[in-house]
Protein backbone atom coordinates (compact mmCIF):
# COMPACT_ATOMS: atom_id res chain seq x y z
CA UNK A 1 0.00 0.00 0.00
CA UNK A 2 1.40 3.38 -1.03
CA UNK A 3 1.34 6.59 0.94
CA UNK A 4 -2.13 7.81 1.85
CA UNK A 5 -3.51 10.85 0.03
CA UNK A 6 -5.64 13.61 1.45
CA UNK A 7 -9.40 12.98 1.04
CA UNK A 8 -11.01 13.67 -2.34
CA UNK A 9 -14.50 14.24 -3.72
CA UNK A 10 -14.11 11.55 -6.38
CA UNK A 11 -11.97 8.47 -7.02
CA UNK A 12 -12.01 8.04 -10.82
CA UNK A 13 -10.50 4.97 -12.48
CA UNK A 14 -10.13 5.07 -16.27
CA UNK A 15 -10.51 1.55 -17.72
CA UNK A 16 -9.20 1.78 -21.30
CA UNK A 17 -9.59 -0.81 -24.07
CA UNK A 18 -6.24 -1.61 -25.75
CA UNK A 19 -7.41 -4.84 -27.46
CA UNK A 20 -6.53 -5.80 -31.03
CA UNK A 21 -9.41 -3.78 -32.48
CA UNK A 22 -7.62 -0.60 -31.30
CA UNK A 23 -4.72 0.08 -33.66
CA UNK A 24 -1.76 2.24 -32.69
CA UNK A 25 -3.11 5.40 -34.32
CA UNK A 26 -6.41 4.90 -32.49
CA UNK A 27 -4.56 4.27 -29.23
CA UNK A 28 -2.77 7.58 -29.71
CA UNK A 29 -6.02 9.41 -30.38
CA UNK A 30 -7.63 7.85 -27.33
CA UNK A 31 -4.81 8.60 -24.89
CA UNK A 32 -4.35 12.02 -26.45
CA UNK A 33 -8.04 12.67 -25.84
CA UNK A 34 -7.78 11.75 -22.18
CA UNK A 35 -4.67 13.90 -21.80
CA UNK A 36 -6.31 16.86 -23.52
CA UNK A 37 -9.28 16.59 -21.15
CA UNK A 38 -7.04 16.98 -18.10
CA UNK A 39 -5.47 20.05 -19.72
CA UNK A 40 -8.90 21.60 -20.24
CA UNK A 41 -9.60 24.47 -17.85
CA UNK A 42 -13.25 23.52 -17.46
CA UNK A 43 -12.35 19.96 -16.43
CA UNK A 44 -9.70 21.20 -13.99
CA UNK A 45 -12.19 23.68 -12.58
CA UNK A 46 -14.66 20.91 -11.84
CA UNK A 47 -11.94 18.81 -10.19
CA UNK A 48 -11.46 21.52 -7.56
CA UNK A 49 -15.09 22.64 -7.22
CA UNK A 50 -16.22 20.07 -4.65
CA UNK A 51 -16.01 20.36 -0.85
CA UNK A 52 -12.63 18.58 -0.76
CA UNK A 53 -11.36 20.49 -3.81
CA UNK A 54 -9.71 17.46 -5.40
CA UNK A 55 -10.25 14.19 -7.24
CA UNK A 56 -8.03 11.11 -7.45
CA UNK A 57 -7.33 9.64 -10.89
CA UNK A 58 -5.86 6.27 -11.88
CA UNK A 59 -5.92 4.28 -15.13
CA UNK A 60 -6.02 0.61 -16.12
CA UNK A 61 -5.41 -0.67 -19.66
CA UNK A 62 -7.12 -3.94 -20.57
CA UNK A 63 -7.19 -6.39 -23.48
CA UNK A 64 -7.45 -10.20 -23.25
CA UNK A 65 -7.42 -12.54 -20.28
CA UNK A 66 -3.69 -13.15 -20.73
CA UNK A 67 -1.49 -11.47 -19.67
CA UNK A 68 -4.30 -9.50 -18.03
CA UNK A 69 -4.99 -5.80 -17.40
CA UNK A 70 -2.19 -3.46 -16.33
CA UNK A 71 -2.23 -0.41 -14.08
CA UNK A 72 -1.10 2.26 -16.55
CA UNK A 73 -1.32 5.34 -14.32
CA UNK A 74 -0.93 4.96 -10.54
CA UNK A 75 -3.27 7.03 -8.39
CA UNK A 76 -2.67 10.79 -8.57
CA UNK A 77 -4.45 13.58 -6.72
CA UNK A 78 -5.74 16.35 -8.98
CA UNK A 79 -6.14 19.58 -7.00
CA UNK A 80 -5.17 22.22 -9.57
CA UNK A 81 -3.55 22.90 -12.92
CA UNK A 82 -0.11 21.51 -12.05
CA UNK A 83 -1.40 18.16 -10.80
CA UNK A 84 -3.85 17.89 -13.72
CA UNK A 85 -0.95 18.48 -16.11
CA UNK A 86 0.97 15.69 -14.36
CA UNK A 87 -1.91 13.30 -15.09
CA UNK A 88 -2.06 14.50 -18.70
CA UNK A 89 1.69 14.00 -19.15
CA UNK A 90 1.49 10.50 -17.64
CA UNK A 91 -1.29 9.60 -20.07
CA UNK A 92 0.71 10.99 -23.00
CA UNK A 93 3.70 8.87 -21.99
CA UNK A 94 1.86 5.65 -21.07
CA UNK A 95 3.11 2.60 -23.00
CA UNK A 96 0.66 0.25 -24.67
CA UNK A 97 0.46 -2.51 -22.08
CA UNK A 98 -0.80 -5.22 -22.04
CA UNK A 99 -0.26 -6.54 -25.56
CA UNK A 100 -3.18 -6.35 -27.98
CA UNK A 101 -5.52 -9.34 -27.81
CA UNK A 102 -9.17 -10.26 -27.32
CA UNK A 103 -11.76 -8.03 -25.66
CA UNK A 104 -11.99 -9.25 -22.07
CA UNK A 105 -14.29 -6.46 -20.99
CA UNK A 106 -15.36 -8.11 -17.73
CA UNK A 107 -11.71 -8.67 -16.77
CA UNK A 108 -10.94 -5.02 -17.46
CA UNK A 109 -13.86 -3.91 -15.33
CA UNK A 110 -12.79 -6.23 -12.50
CA UNK A 111 -9.29 -4.78 -12.63
CA UNK A 112 -10.74 -1.28 -12.51
CA UNK A 113 -12.84 -2.14 -9.47
CA UNK A 114 -9.82 -3.65 -7.73
CA UNK A 115 -7.86 -0.49 -8.48
CA UNK A 116 -10.64 1.63 -6.99
CA UNK A 117 -10.59 -0.53 -3.87
CA UNK A 118 -6.89 0.28 -3.49
CA UNK A 119 -7.30 4.03 -3.93
CA UNK A 120 -5.08 5.65 -1.25
CA UNK A 121 -7.54 8.49 -0.61
CA UNK A 122 -10.86 8.52 1.19
CA UNK A 123 -13.37 9.44 -1.54
CA UNK A 124 -16.93 10.68 -1.33
CA UNK A 125 -17.77 8.75 -4.50
CA UNK A 126 -16.10 6.16 -6.74
CA UNK A 127 -16.53 5.99 -10.52
CA UNK A 128 -15.25 3.47 -13.06
CA UNK A 129 -14.93 5.10 -16.49
CA UNK A 130 -14.94 2.39 -19.20
CA UNK A 131 -14.08 3.16 -22.82
CA UNK A 132 -13.71 0.83 -25.79
CA UNK A 133 -14.79 -0.17 -29.29
CA UNK A 134 -15.94 -3.77 -28.90
CA UNK A 135 -18.22 -6.04 -26.93
CA UNK A 136 -17.00 -8.68 -24.51
CA UNK A 137 -15.62 -11.82 -26.22
CA UNK A 138 -13.32 -13.44 -23.65
CA UNK A 139 -13.16 -14.11 -19.92
CA UNK A 140 -15.82 -13.40 -17.36
CA UNK A 141 -18.93 -11.59 -18.66
CA UNK A 142 -19.24 -7.93 -17.73
CA UNK A 143 -22.74 -7.89 -16.19
CA UNK A 144 -21.88 -9.88 -13.02
CA UNK A 145 -18.77 -7.74 -12.55
CA UNK A 146 -20.92 -4.64 -12.89
CA UNK A 147 -23.26 -5.99 -10.23
CA UNK A 148 -20.35 -6.51 -7.82
CA UNK A 149 -19.22 -2.94 -8.39
CA UNK A 150 -22.68 -1.48 -7.91
CA UNK A 151 -23.10 -3.46 -4.68
CA UNK A 152 -19.85 -1.90 -3.47
CA UNK A 153 -21.16 1.60 -4.18
CA UNK A 154 -19.27 2.22 -7.43
CA UNK A 155 -20.88 4.02 -10.37
CA UNK A 156 -19.83 2.55 -13.73
CA UNK A 157 -20.11 4.71 -16.85
CA UNK A 158 -19.07 3.93 -20.42
CA UNK A 159 -18.02 5.51 -23.70
CA UNK A 160 -18.61 3.35 -26.79
CA UNK A 161 -16.57 4.06 -29.92
CA UNK A 162 -18.77 2.87 -32.79
CA UNK A 163 -16.20 2.46 -35.59
CA UNK A 164 -16.15 -1.36 -35.20
CA UNK A 165 -19.62 -2.18 -33.88
CA UNK A 166 -22.48 0.20 -34.61
CA UNK A 167 -24.67 -1.26 -31.85
CA UNK A 168 -22.01 -1.23 -29.11
CA UNK A 169 -23.81 1.45 -27.10
CA UNK A 170 -26.67 -1.00 -26.46
CA UNK A 171 -24.21 -3.61 -25.15
CA UNK A 172 -22.66 -1.05 -22.80
CA UNK A 173 -26.08 0.08 -21.56
CA UNK A 174 -27.27 -3.49 -21.01
CA UNK A 175 -24.12 -5.15 -19.65
CA UNK A 176 -21.65 -2.53 -18.39
CA UNK A 177 -23.08 0.56 -16.73
CA UNK A 178 -24.69 0.66 -13.31
CA UNK A 179 -24.92 2.52 -10.04
CA UNK A 180 -26.19 5.93 -9.01
CA UNK A 181 -26.40 8.31 -11.97
CA UNK A 182 -24.73 5.87 -14.37
CA UNK A 183 -24.75 6.60 -18.10
CA UNK A 184 -23.32 5.47 -21.43
CA UNK A 185 -22.47 7.70 -24.38
CA UNK A 186 -21.04 7.09 -27.84
CA UNK A 187 -18.85 8.65 -30.48
CA UNK A 188 -18.64 7.59 -34.12
CA UNK A 189 -14.87 7.08 -34.30
CA UNK A 190 -11.57 7.89 -32.59
CA UNK A 191 -11.33 11.25 -34.34
CA UNK A 192 -14.30 12.26 -32.18
CA UNK A 193 -12.97 10.66 -28.99
CA UNK A 194 -11.32 13.73 -27.47
CA UNK A 195 -14.48 15.82 -27.34
CA UNK A 196 -16.58 12.84 -26.25
CA UNK A 197 -14.31 11.95 -23.33
CA UNK A 198 -14.01 15.60 -22.29
CA UNK A 199 -17.80 15.86 -22.11
CA UNK A 200 -18.06 12.53 -20.31
CA UNK A 201 -15.46 13.45 -17.69
CA UNK A 202 -17.13 16.78 -17.05
CA UNK A 203 -20.44 15.02 -16.45
CA UNK A 204 -18.84 12.48 -14.10
CA UNK A 205 -16.92 15.06 -12.09
CA UNK A 206 -19.82 17.56 -12.01
CA UNK A 207 -22.11 14.94 -10.46
CA UNK A 208 -19.72 14.73 -7.53
CA UNK A 209 -18.61 18.32 -7.20
CA UNK A 210 -22.12 19.68 -6.97
CA UNK A 211 -23.80 16.87 -5.04
CA UNK A 212 -26.02 18.07 -2.21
Amino acid sequence: MGRRMEPVDLALCLAVDVSASVDYDEFGLMLGGYAAAFRDSAVVGLCVAGPRRAVAVGAVFWSGVQPGPEVAIPWRRVDGEASAEAVAAALDAAPRLPRAGATALGEGMAAGLATLARCPADATRSVLDVSGDGRHNQGRPPAPVRDIGVAAGVTINALAVLNEEADLLHHYRDEVIGGTGSFAVACDDYAAFAEAIRTKLMREIHDVSFAV
